[in-house]
């Protein structure tokens, strides 16, 4: 059947197509003056003194990783609720991941989680702001600065925090942006984020060094003080166009009403599935900060398998309605036999499986309705029955 309702749909105005028309008609359609502002203007929003615009949330990743210079085989603390993303540069840089469970309610790990999964080989630690609900990276800080010091008060090594805000622009923490409460953060911009810029990301840090490393990753290990084609280190091509950059500026211009507009959207899901006895609603507000919404994550009850799921799932898409299945946990997947050279995961993260095979991203974009979400939630409440009446 034809999708009547998406699960996501970029929100694209005059002003957007207006402002990607204007770099068109110039000469500088990489590189130019479109690339600078785009930083700037997430610099000014974020609160941080660096930018560096790339062409993906997960080129992003990759540069902070790599600038950070970590050695070979260190420990990397990670949710295995999140994108494989995560996982995929962790294995590209020759580093270890270490999984930890998450909160079912949040859908994000907690400090307690990643205080008793650090080791003193643990190097980094991604702290992940799960469906835009912000992770209490202030308290992940304080875990990984006091695990630092030894009894007679001397650093024993540095834990690197990243914040991994690829689903979470605008959402605070402690009245801060994430994206600027560790080291280094990362946000994403495909279309079905927050804003868009078709493809995109952008790394966010204060550290003038690791934004000067990064900056040269991002461009074929180019240096901008010395010739073009000077190259003093490995680089990439992860550079993103003034035409990405300017739909960018235009789009982050009304960011704010977004996250208002996004939030009204997830309080009405949240009042018409009030009723409905077999799911597990999202949390609306957040002790941790503000929430800045990037799908409406529904969970069904502990009666519900993995199969029952995937049979909503299916219902609902006979409906003309998509939804999505979020996430497949890392520490399950082939990949690790392969790479890491270890078997099947002896590794249980009960959450974290348990969440894996019960929730549902229901239809969230800017453009949403009323009359639609109430079509969603009739359709969810019908799969259901219809499903117990199967079984």
């Amino acid at each position: 059947m034809k999708v009547r309702i998406p699960l996501a749909k970029p929100e694209i105005t005059e002003a957007d197509r207006g402002a990607v028309l204007d770099v068109l008609r110039t000469p500088y359609l990489s590189r130019g003056p479109k690339l600078a502002e785009f930083e700037q203007a997430i610099c000014d929003y974020v609160g941080c003194k660096y930018a560096v615009a790339v062409n993906s949330g997960t080129s992003a990743l990759h540069i902070a990783v790599r600038a950070l210079g970590l050695e070979r085989g260190a420990e990397v603390i990670l949710p295995s609720f999140t994108f494989s993303a995560l996982l995929n540069v962790i294995l590209q840089e020759d580093l270890r991941p270490k999984f930890v469970d998450i909160d079912p309610e949040t859908y994000n790990t907690t400090p307690e989680l990643v205080a008793a999964a650090i080791t003193p080989q643990t190097c980094l630690i991604l702290a992940v702001h799960t469906f835009g609900f912000p992770v209490d990276v202030k308290s992940i800080g304080e875990v990984a600065r006091g695990y630092g010091i030894s009894r007679a008060r001397r650093p024993r090594h540095t834990v690197r925090i990243i914040e991994d805000a690829c689903e979470a622009l605008g959402a605070e923490v402690g009245g801060r942006k994430v994206g600027s409460v560790g080291e280094a953060g990362l946000f994403a911009f495909y279309p079905n984020k927050q804003i868009t810029t078709g493809e995109g990301g952008v790394l966010t840090t204060s550290d003038e060094e690791l934004a000067a490393h990064a900056r040269r990753l991002r461009n074929q290990g180019r240096d901008p003080e010395l010739d073009w084609l000077q190259h003093i280190g490995i680089g990439f091509s992860y550079r993103l166009s003034d035409i990405n950059c300017a739909l960018g500026i235009s789009q982050l211009g009304r960011i704010e009403n977004v996250i208002e507009r996004r939030q009204n959207l997830a309080e009405i899901y949240d009042r018409e599935l009030a009723r409905t006895v077999d799911i597990h609603r999202p949390p609306i507000t957040s002790k941790v900060g503000r929430i800045s919404w990037f799908v409406y994550p529904i969970r069904l009850g502990k009666d519900f398998s993995r199969a029952d799921r995937d049979w909503i799932c299916e219902s609902m898409s006979r409906r003309g309605i998509a939804t999505a299945r979020y996430f497949a946990p890392l520490h399950l997947q082939p990949v690790l036999a392969s790479s890491i050279g270890q078997g099947k995961s002896e590794l249980r993260l009960p959450q974290t499986e348990f969440v894996a095979d019960r929730i549902i991203a229901l239809p969230f974009f800017n453009e949403l309705t009323e009359k639609e979400i109430q079509e969603v939630c009739a359709a969810l409440e019908e799969s259901i029955r219809e499903l117990r009446r199967k079984t």
